[in-house]
Parts: structure tokens; C-alpha cells; sequence
């Protein structure tokens, strides 16, 4: 089964060429989805969440407080790397399961922190979804919860953009707001993906 890491920066358009991939029949597992999944109420790693960080993220529902949590982990990297150690193994584990049960020609695999986490031996080819930090910063900044200071906490945990365009093995570019042109290149790469998943 080949395995496509789809990967790239906040705003960048991940989820749009995600969906764009899964239109042609293709297996989408998308590792934010399932750090979704583990941390839902009454899951094992949402109560370890909890002990290590505090009832204080606890919603009075029983959910998770992300925005809460996601202000502390990108103003301290040290809570960062703590709830990446509870969080990364599950995850990983879960994607692996659900690649072998794909059933398509090959498989994309959501990870937005792909270099960061290192997990480049994961996968049979690296595809960047890029664009330049202006086209980034406007569409980030319209999300709710969002702040100028959240979003520089974030950019500064992300690998550098000329890193990230070093090491990928395919590059779609997503700089304008033009739907068609981020199809296209979905569909490109589709077909190439299709060849070498029967190589």
C-alpha cells in the first residue's frame, strides 16, 4: 500500500486536498481527526490529559477545553512535548491500523506536524500543500479563537517553510483562493499516485 504524507503549514490548505483526494476514491486518515476521536469524554487519554495538565481544562460536560490547552502548549514548549508524549503513540498506532485496512489504491496520511514529529519513515512520499506566510496569515486569522500572538506561537512550533520545501517529495501550491487550481493539481498528482501504486 503506498502512503502519501500530506503535510504543510497552518492555513495552508491540508483539509481542502484532503477532501479533494478522498473525491477520487481515495483513504483519507487524517491524524487530527483522530487525536479528536482519543481525547472524546470518558477516553483513556482524555482522563491522562486531565491528570497531567488539570481539572481546569475539563469543560463542564466532561470535554477537553482546547482552545485553553492549546494556549498553554504553544506558549510553553515543555507542556507542548507533554501532551505530544501522551498523544503521538495512540495516534500513530491508530493510523497504522486503519492503513491496513484501506481499501484504496494507495492512501493519504494527514499530519501536519510530519517533520516535526519526524515521522518522514512513515511514508512512501512526502506531498507539501504550501503557500506563502501572507495567504497563511489571512486565512488563520479569520478562525474563531484565533489571536496575532496564538498564531506566531503556532508558526514558531512549525518546521521552517524552506525546510518543509526541501524534503517533500511532491509540492501543490495554494497560494490564491482559486478552488479550480488546487483541483487540478489534486487530480496531477492523483493519477501519478495511481501509477506508482501499481509499480
Amino acid at each position: 500500500m503506498l502512503k502519501i504524507g500530506l503535510t504543510g503549514g497552518i492555513g495552508c490548505g491540508k483539509s481542502l486536498a484532503a477532501q479533494l483526494f478522498s473525491e477520487h476514491g481515495i483513504a483519507i486518515i487524517d491524524a487530527d481527526d483522530i487525536a479528536h476521536q482519543l481525547v472524546m469524554p470518558e477516553q483513556p487519554l482524555l482522563t491522562m490529559i486531565f491528570e497531567q495538565f488539570g481539572d481546569h481544562y475539563k469543560q463542564t460536560d466532561g470535554s477537553l477545553n482546547r482552545p485553553a490547552l492549546s494556549q498553554l502548549v504553544f506558549n510553553d514548549i515543555d507542556k507542548r512535548h507533554q501532551l505530544e508524549a501522551i498523544l503521538h503513540p495512540a495516534i500513530r498506532a491508530e493510523m497504522s491500523r486503519q492503513v491496513a485496512q484501506a481499501q484504496s489504491a494507495y492512501v493519504i496520511l494527514v499530519i501536519p506536524l510530519l517533520f516535526e514529529t519526524g515521522q518522514q519513515d512513515q511514508v512512501d512520499r512526502i506531498l507539501l500543500i504550501d503557500c506563502l506566510p501572507a495567504a497563511q496569515q489571512r486565512r488563520v486569522l479569520k478562525r474563531p479563537d484565533m489571536t496575532e500572538d496564538l498564531l506566531q506561537n503556532i508558526l514558531q512550533s512549525q518546521s521552517v517553510r524552506a525546510e518543509r520545501l526541501q524534503q517533500a517529495d511532491d509540492i501543490i501550491n495554494n497560494n490564491d483562493d482559486n478552488p479550480g487550481h488546487l483541483r487540478q493539481q489534486v487530480l496531477d498528482l492523483h493519477q501519478h499516485y495511481l501509477h506508482l501504486s501499481e509499480q
